[in-house]
């Protein structure tokens, strides 16, 4: 009895993660340009305050040095007699010229201590006022980068597809006025653009639909004559799926549009209760082919459209099924929330797909090893609208070979 093969072994996932080299060697350390302007104005000041305290001392040292000689000298038939508490070298005996040398040293003495206590004392003013420079700096950062502090807001606004907001910054004609006029503009030509697009999505979904609907219902009336020729009959069914292909084509180009937009009207919708709907509808295709639908899923709540939510699940479930072994195959469906956010794990066996193969999986009209349709499993498009609507609701779609032969869909969505 003869048996089957055992499919070949997948190739080793790579051990190198390109993004571990762009990582900063002290992730905790993030300085913001705020802190680098302050740093930059503090540095400045202290490097100036340095600067202008070594040439006021080396001054003062200069002109108490240059008075090297006394005012003032005993003569040696002098009977005077000198004492000081601070000059210990001035005893009573001494002679002229011993009290003369004791009061130049000490005269030395009290340049040099008046000369350290103008050191230390310009050090304590430095460093008082570099800390009042460091907050004056801050300060004033914050206040020239208060303008681009008003960009990114209404960057961000912009981002929740609210292309009507506009920065509309007043001052005087600088670098920065510049800048948000230029991104005015810029809004003004993405809102044209995007308005034409709606408009065109809107009037392609009734332009493409129309023509194909009224074909699928001659098609339809015509197969259901029981008159009509066999050759005629076989033909009229082949243009009926030729047009059923063509309406699921149009139907993916749309919704493949509409998907490449945020989601701003957000509902509450459990990943778990729309995986089951997904496996609902594909769980004829699977027992027609032998296929296996199983896994665990546990609520996963997130905010965003259900109908487009439903979309991912169907299309991962339906590859899941279509691109598998022919026989003993399984699915596996799962919802889970990990960290702080819902994810829908859709993994099966199948072929065995080269790690280097994965993006092109996600591009439209692309499956493993072909360029463009011609295949009966689909029209291409359904992991490319997963990946859209994914980013749409501000999660992401990873796809990694499994081992043993098939994929490994791991959809992670913010809740």
């Amino acid at each position: 009895m003869a048996t089957t093969p055992a499919p070949p072994a997948a190739p080793p996932k790579p051990t190198w993660d390109p993004r571990a080299s762009a990582e900063p060697p002290f992730p905790w350390v993030r300085p913001t340009i705020r802190i680098r302007l302050t740093l930059l104005y503090g540095g400045m000041f202290m490097i100036a305050g340095i600067l202008l305290l070594s040439i006021i001392y080396l001054l003062a040292a200069t002109a108490l040095h240059s008075a090297n000689e006394l005012p003032f000298k005993l003569l040696p038939e002098s009977k005077i007699q000198l004492t000081s508490n601070s000059c210990q070298g001035l005893q009573p005996g001494l002679t002229a010229d011993q009290v003369n040398a004791a009061l130049k040293a000490c005269v030395a003495e009290q340049r040099q201590h008046a000369l350290d206590d103008l050191l230390t004392r310009s050090l304590m003013a430095l460093v008082g006022l570099s800390v009042i420079a460091f907050a004056f700096g801050y300060a004033m950062a914050g206040r020239v980068l208060s303008p681009l502090g008003r960009i990114t807001r209404t960057a961000r606004r912009v981002a929740g597809t609210d292309l009507t907001r506009r920065i509309e910054l007043d001052g005087p004609d600088d670098e920065l006025k510049e800048l948000a006029d230029t991104f005015d503009d810029m809004l003004d030509r993405l809102e044209r653009a995007f308005t034409a697009q709606q408009r065109f999505v809107a009037n392609a979904s009734h332009e493409l639909r129309t023509p194909l609907a009224i074909n699928r219902t001659l098609l339809e009336v015509h197969l259901s004559d029981p008159g009509a020729p066999v050759e005629l009959h076989q033909l009229g069914k082949t243009l009926l799926a030729t047009n059923e292909r063509s309406e699921q084509l149009v139907e993916g180009l749309l919704l493949l549009a509409r998907s490449e937009n945020e989601i701003v009207d957000r509902k509450p919708v459990d990943l778990a209760e729309v995986a089951s709907r997904a496996i609902e509808q594909a769980r004829g295709e699977a027992q027609a082919k032998g296929v296996e639908i199983r896994g665990e899923r546990t609520p996963a709540v997130v905010q965003g459209n259900g109908v487009l939510l439903e979309r991912i699940a169907l299309n991962l479930v339906q590859n899941a099924v279509r691109y598998n072994v022919p026989q003993d195959g399984w699915v596996s469906v799962t919802t889970e929330l990990k960290d702080g956010q819902a994810v829908l794990v859709v993994s099966n066996t199948g072929p065995v797909v080269p790690a280097y193969e994965i993006d092109n999986l996600f591009e439209p009209f692309r499956r493993l090893r072909t360029e463009r349709t011609g295949s009966d499993k689909g029209v291409g498009l359904g992991l490319s609208i997963a990946r859209s609507v994914a980013r749409a609701h501000g999660g992401r779609i990873i796809a990694e070979p499994r081992e043993g032969g098939g994929l490994v869909m791991r959809v992670t969505l913010p809740v």
